[in-house]
């Protein structure tokens, strides 16, 4: 039967109705993405020309900037959202109804490798893992300068929201705390005072590894859940063993971890599907946090209930989910 749950991290409402899956359209998406054309990759070793000048890299021979000789390289986003010298707009003749403020930070592509891949799951773990450290590195460098939020993203396939297929992740680092992190923040803070100390992600994996219904796997460095009131099918949430309040903070990453789970989405579906990831770390002002991250595939539109309510509906009931990645 159908039921409401509520994302105990978020405070957001799920419908999961898993008899819908079978309705004509339920699956939008299947199929692997089309090969890289490495003539027209502005990512390929080579054509370090064809992207603004790189910000960081990592040269393991020691090669010069903006050539190749790179294993994960950094650049400013060549359409940025954010920018540090945007001017203030025009003041509104009413500020209580129509707001506005410079767009001001910083925007940056991190390309993850120089493979001419499309996804993570394609690269060998000790890429991602490297990949990894620079997105620490890079959140480090933006909150040491007085970020209040830094957001670091990967979107794979168009349906993602990529417009070119090279592996990479994109970085914001904003100067405000998004509605929607500021709302965990107070969900994390609420759940210490209720629980004399308690750090919600924590407690909520504890929970979870001791339930098993909703994890997929366990390393000495983290843990996948298939979250109790995913959005999405085969949403995943990847939580460090012990927690840290930020990503950019020393510690495991579950790199490994996390191209496992990728490659089991593969497997279990038979192609790599096109998918949205996010580093969720401490914003300004949060004591009580605990970093995550989560990989939400694309396989089913987004529709009129769920962009107009913020209600979700997910086809595929979460403890299946998980089973099914477990066997993959």
């Amino acid at each position: 039967m159908p039921e409401v749950r509520v994302d105990p991290l978020t405070g957001l409402r799920t419908i999961i109705a898993a008899r819908r899956a079978g309705r004509p359209g339920g699956w939008a998406i299947s199929g692997d993405p089309a090969p890289i054309d490495p003539e027209r990759d502005p990512f390929a070793p080579g054509h370090e020309d064809q992207t603004p000048p790189e910000i960081y890299a990592v040269r393991p021979g020691g090669s010069a900037a903006n050539t190749p000789g790179w294993s994960v390289r950094v650049v400013p986003n060549l359409y940025p959202a954010l920018t540090r010298d945007e001017a203030e707009p025009e003041p509104s003749h009413d500020p209580d109804l129509f707001t506005a403020v410079a767009a001001y930070g910083s925007h940056e592509v991190i390309v993850n490798a120089p493979d001419a891949v499309t996804s993570l799951a394609d690269l060998r773990p000790e890429q991602v893992a490297a990949a990894m450290e620079v997105w620490r590195t890079r959140m480090a460098t933006h909150a040491d300068a007085g970020a209040a939020c830094v957001h670091v993203l990967v979107n794979e396939r168009t349906e993602g929201g990529a417009s070119l297929a090279h592996t990479h992740a994109q970085l914001y680092a904003m100067d405000f705390v998004p509605a929607q992190i500021a709302r965990e923040r107070e969900r994390f803070t609420a759940h210490a005072t209720r629980t004399m100390g308690g750090n919600l992600l924590q407690d909520l994996v504890q929970d979870e590894v001791r339930l098993r219904d909703r994890v997929v796997a366990i390393d000495d460095e983290a843990v996948v859940l298939s979250p109790f009131a995913a959005r999405l099918p085969y949403q995943l949430l990847l939580a460090p063993r012990r927690p840290r309040r930020h990503f950019e903070d020393d510690g495991p990453l579950g790199a490994a971890l996390l191209h496992d789970v990728l490659n089991r989405l593969r497997r279990h579906l038979g192609f790599m599907p096109p998918l949205n990831l996010w580093v969720r770390t401490a914003p300004l002002g949060a004591d009580q946090f605990c970093w995550r991250i989560d990989v939400v595939p694309r396989l089913t539109h987004l529709a009129g209930l769920e962009l107009g309510t913020g209600v979700h509906l997910n086809i595929v009931a979460p403890e299946q989910a998980a089973a099914q990645l477990r066997d993959a």
